[in-house]
């Protein structure tokens, strides 16, 4: 894609050190002055209104871009090195076609039910005072490493059927994937991602034939009953597709419950409110979701031409949807930058919107539901044992924390 040549807009850049350490007050900026504005580094469209980026995600024009596409700018021996890690994502349902991830979509909410998800609370809070109760004499720990990951860990490799000793290792192997969703990976976190891919689908091939010879009460067992049925086109979709869970399926919790407990800490009225109040906790999740959700957006591309937000696009525009951004426009949420465990509406797109909102938000939620009750019931005097937040940009649009130290 090139960049535009009629009606020329400003570009910004969302490398720039200051930019990459807090991204919100460049979003606000650019919401002010240019709602779809030029994203030079990234050959891409970025829309931060929040009705703007409602109407992409309803909109069926806009498909979901292959978030392995911006790899075309490596060299040509590069991407023939990672052409089996680009094979494998091609299967993952909801980065291919509407059509594939409605087929998958349906066959999952076989499990992914209401009352299914209800039905791990008992278990969520069984792991979560497992976790706790290691590290309970310790006197603090690393949320990241202590809770934050191992739980949605261990909850999604139950829901898979995975090993309980071979847990740590996934969580290793997912933490490697990360670097798929991060357009400035260089090539050797590529080649690191490219290898935990592979392992983690060599790791399933035997676990998926054992469900063949013995069907449980799991997901791959369902996944394996649908390729019988014809649902599941291949053995592959099983396979890579379970690689996307075990990832999908605790990363962005792990990221909600760690970026979640920050906003506790960086707002004290709120948390001590949340402590007195327990019955907040599920609007509290929300506000967390809002100010700083998992994703901080994600990519579509038109296929066929479009207006948007004012300007004539033709077909085959990369396009950024800064959730972030959309969840802290003034013109949906007033006063947007305060974090409140109260607010009443809470419009916010963290998990997407239309035909590929996140098949997982519902389990999200409710891990981190909790996880957070659990936490604060048994160390209510938790507090940061930390100068600054240890956060990691993960660019274009996002961070996560590679550490959490806290005490009790």
């Amino acid at each position: 894609m090139t960049a535009p040549t009629s009606s020329p807009l400003p570009s910004y850049d969302l490398f720039a050190p200051e930019v990459l350490m807090n991204q919100t007050p460049l979003m606000h900026r650019i919401r002010a002055e240019n709602p779809l504005a030029w994203i030079p580094q990234m050959h891409s469209w970025l829309l931060t209104r929040h009705a703007d980026i409602l109407a992409v995600l309803k909109d069926r024009r806009f498909a979901p871009s292959n978030m392995a596409g911006w790899m075309g700018r490596l060299t040509p021996a590069e991407q023939e090195e990672l052409l089996p890690m680009r094979k494998s994502i091609e299967l993952w349902m909801g980065h291919t076609n509407e059509k594939d991830h409605l087929r998958f979509q349906l066959l999952l909410k076989r499990y992914f039910t209401p009352t299914t998800v209800d039905g791990l609370r008992p278990r969520v809070r069984e792991f979560t005072e497992e976790l706790l109760e290691l590290v309970k004499d310790r006197g603090g720990m690393d949320v990241v490493k202590d809770l934050a990951y191992p739980l949605p860990a261990n909850v999604i490799a139950e829901m898979l059927g995975v090993p309980t000793r071979d847990r740590e290792q996934l969580q290793l192997w997912s933490r490697d994937i990360t670097a798929i969703f991060t357009p400035s990976s260089d090539i050797h976190q590529l080649r690191r991602c490219q290898r935990s891919v592979l392992e983690m689908q060599d790791y399933m091939r035997p676990i998926i034939a054992e469900r063949r010879r013995e069907p449980r009460q799991d997901l791959i067992s369902i996944l394996v009953a649908a390729e019988k049925e014809g649902a599941i086109h291949s053995e592959e979709e099983i396979v890579t597709n379970c690689v996307l869970l075990l990832f999908a399926g605790h990363e962005t919790t792990a990221n909600l419950i760690a970026n979640g407990l920050v906003l506790l800490f960086e707002n004290p009225e709120q948390f001590e409110q949340l402590k007195a109040k327990p019955e907040l906790m599920p609007s509290a999740v929300e506000e967390m979701l809002r100010c700083d959700g998992p994703a901080g957006a994600i990519t579509r591309v038109n296929t066929e031409p479009v207006e948007l937000a004012g300007r004539a696009l033709p077909p085959g525009q990369h396009i950024f949807l800064a959730l972030s951004a959309g969840n802290r426009d003034p013109e949906v949420f007033p006063d947007p930058d305060r974090f409140d465990i109260t607010r009443k509406p809470n419009r916010h797109m963290a998990f997407g919107m239309g035909a590929f909102y996140c098949l997982g938000a519902a389990l999200a939620r409710m891990e981190a539901d909790e996880c957070f009750r659990v936490l604060l019931r048994r160390f209510p005097n938790i507090r940061p044992a930390y100068q600054t937040p240890d956060w990691r940009p993960t660019p274009p649009i996002g961070h996560h924390l590679e550490t959490l130290h806290v005490k009790f």
